[in-house]
């Protein structure tokens, strides 16, 4: 018998985290990396004092009361936390916690990547190459946008908001944000505020995203809102598909109103909308925004700090109330 804290850990991690975890607990690894059904989470569960999830496992209210009672704690491997009803878990005395700050850098810099990829065109120019189609260059081949100088939007100034601004600025973008409350000056670095969204939108050459998913920003881009941003604005999102209304997006980069779109997350991910694939001024990744060694390691770290400090009986430092 060990008298280490026992934790299911739901999905394979990376194996510096996974060494530190077999050092301080009494861990159940998924080696398979299988997403996890809801009935064997629970089985799974019943024997443990903490979990450490990812976003791939949802946790309800039906399933926070399926849990054992001598449960703990709730470490998600992530800052959004959609996928747990935090409500029904504190109800239990469940500690939830989360991952923040330690993905903003990378989650940044592949917005850049992604704003870019879009408005140069770059997934269509590169399967030009893959598939030997290009023939030779041309003063009006392949042209794109360039981003310089245009009006970025960024909806939701959080870390990884704040984040994309700093490196925005570097490319000589003026930057405009919309956020449930107005950042202090210091924070602001210059950005203009917009109270109200729809005032966001005018303003935005690029629109991108960067806000929790919510009740209020579930579906936040329709049809009537991309009619409110510039003709041939580019739309990028790293946050949460659902943000998008995937058909008006769709429809908006046929007709020509939006010029390009870099998506990184989609609904009911991995089986995105498959007129994505068909459109030319698409850029598409598989939900890379954290997808770092150094970022992923600091994200397990992070979750067993909060872990660490419930089982030492202190307050977590990412609690989520």
């Amino acid at each position: 018998m060990t008298d280490k804290p026992r934790i299911l850990v739901t999905r394979k991690l990376p194996d510096a985290v996974e060494a530190r975890l077999a050092r301080d607990y009494d861990a159940k690894f998924n080696t398979d990396d299988t997403t996890y059904d809801t009935e064997k989470l629970v089985e799974l569960s019943q024997d443990r004092e903490a979990l450490l999830i990812c976003a791939t496992d949802k946790f309800p209210c039906e399933v926070i009361e399926r849990l054992p009672e001598g449960l703990k704690a709730i470490a998600t491997f992530s800052v959004g936390y959609e996928h747990i009803d935090v409500p029904a878990a504190n109800a239990r005395n469940i500690i939830v916690t989360n991952t923040p700050g330690v993905l903003n850098a990378a989650t940044a810099d592949l917005t850049m990547m992604i704003m870019l990829g879009a408005a140069r065109r770059a997934s269509e120019g590169e399967t030009m190459i893959r598939e030997g189609r290009w023939e030779a260059w041309s003063p009006t081949g392949m042209l794109g946008i360039d981003i310089s100088g245009k009006s970025l939007g960024i909806y939701g100034m959080g870390g990884i908001g704040r984040a994309v601004a700093v490196r925005a600025k570097g490319f000589d973008m003026e930057v405009h944000y919309h956020n449930r409350n107005r950042l202090p000056s210091e924070l602001e670095n210059g950005a203009e505020f917009h109270e109200t969204p729809e005032s966001l939108l005018r303003a935005s050459h690029v629109l991108s995203f960067h806000a929790p998913l919510t009740p209020e920003t579930r579906h936040f881009l329709t049809r009537e809102r991309i009619e409110l941003l510039p003709d041939r604005a580019i739309v990028v999102n790293t946050a949460r598909g659902d943000l998008i209304v995937d058909e008006d997006l769709i429809a908006a980069l046929k007709s020509g109103k939006l010029a390009a779109a870099g998506l990184d997350v989609y609904p009911g991910e991995p089986n995105i909308h498959p007129e994505y694939r068909r459109l030319w001024n698409t850029f598409l990744l598989p939900h890379m925004g954290t997808s770092t060694v150094e970022t992923r390691n600091a994200m397990g770290f992070c979750a067993l700090d909060n872990l660490d400090a419930i089982f030492a009986g202190r307050p977590p430092p990412n609690p989520l109330t």
